[in-house]
């Protein structure tokens, strides 16, 4: 049975998370990036709009010039177009192009970080599935969607129309202007309007980004049986996970039952640890640990020096410590000489060997 929206009631995992976004599956509003682009247009052609007149101005005046060298428009000053061209792009436009690039590029990255993936322009044929498409035109998302877009528009259209209303009487004045003025003044108008419009733009961006983050958030959801078989895949199947426990387990009784009856005292704590010493003065140059275990292990070990008539001392602290700052195989740091040299030279005194 397919599952729905209803059975997805976990949140996303960091996994799943982290999933979407290598797959371009991110939060973000084109709206949004638009918007900011547009702002910017805005404001840097209020800045350097005029600067940009005045050279297309000087150029065309060159070129309309009757006699004399340097004119790019006559064939013996063509040789100069180039270069006035350059001038013109890198001086007046270049700044244009750069600072609205920067704006849509920090909006985006503004949204979702910097992300570089090429999966969303692999193919997919279902992607150009027909059926796919006239379901999402006609399912509750694309009407939501469309409902969105019809809402801006007129929220953008009632914006547009209250201000052009408020300024008729100055738009009926500039008729009585001189040319300059007049187009000045109308210029002044154009950017107010294209200012109120490009902010009524963000806020509404922004609200669509907002709904597009709820939106992705719901979409990330997972159901409990996804949640299960992702932390199977992050932290491996229990029923293995078990099965490594139980192999491990087996392989350390085996080298416990090796390792004891050749040991010369077992420490206890009495009960949750227990560590199995072996010195040999010939070989080695400390007591080394040849078995160590809690609990179990260490109830196991105990079997096995009852069984073997190895001694068992009890020295809880001393327990403790070797087992967890010695490995097995390990001899023993020097802080603890003292304490296992008493329990040996107690040990060979009851069994009557002599010490080394």
């Amino acid at each position: 049975m397919a599952e729905n929206n209803f059975d997805k009631t976990e949140a996303p995992t960091p996994r799943r998370r982290q999933e979407a976004r290598e797959e371009g599956n991110i939060a973000r509003s084109t709206d949004l990036t638009a918007a900011c682009m547009l702002l910017a247009s805005v404001l840097l052609l209020h800045h350097y709009g005029l600067g940009v007149l005045m050279d297309l101005k000087r150029v065309v005046w060159s070129m309309l010039t009757p006699a004399g060298g340097g004119n790019p428009a006559r064939v013996d000053g063509l040789t100069e177009l180039p270069g006035i061209a350059a001038r013109l792009a890198l001086g007046a436009v270049m700044p244009l192009v750069l600072g609205i690039t920067a704006a849509g590029v920090l909006a985006s990255v503004g949204q979702v970080g910097f992300v570089v993936t090429t999966k969303p322009l692999q193919p997919s044929w279902s992607k150009l599935s027909p059926l796919r498409g006239l379901r999402n035109l006609f399912n509750l998302r694309g009407g939501m969607r469309l409902a969105m877009s019809l809402t801006k528009l007129s929220v953008i259209a009632a914006t547009a129309a209250w201000v052009i209303l408020r300024d008729v009487p100055g738009i009926l004045a500039l008729s009585e202007l001189e040319l300059m003025p007049m187009f000045g003044a109308a210029c002044e108008m154009v950017y107010a309007l294209a200012l109120k419009l490009a902010a009524v733009l963000i806020a509404l961006a922004l609200i669509d980004y907002a709904f597009n983050r709820w939106q992705h958030e719901r979409d990330l959801r997972m159901t409990k049986e996804e949640v299960k078989e992702e932390l199977k895949r992050m932290e491996g199947d229990p029923l293995m996970k078990q099965r490594r426990a139980r192999v491990a387990r087996q392989l350390a009784l085996q080298r416990i039952g090796q390792s004891v009856p050749k040991a010369d005292v077992v420490v206890t704590n009495p009960t949750h640890y227990a560590v199995a010493l072996r010195y040999d003065s010939g070989t080695m140059a400390a007591p080394k640990v040849v078995a160590k275990g809690a609990d179990f292990l260490a109830m196991r070990i105990r079997q096995l020096a009852v069984m073997h008539g190895v001694p068992i001392v009890e020295r809880k602290e001393l327990a403790r410590a070797l087992y967890k700052s010695v490995e097995v195989g390990r001899e023993i740091p020097a802080q603890f000489y003292s304490a296992v040299a008493e329990i040996l030279a107690y040990v060979y005194r009851l069994s009557g060997r002599k010490t080394a």
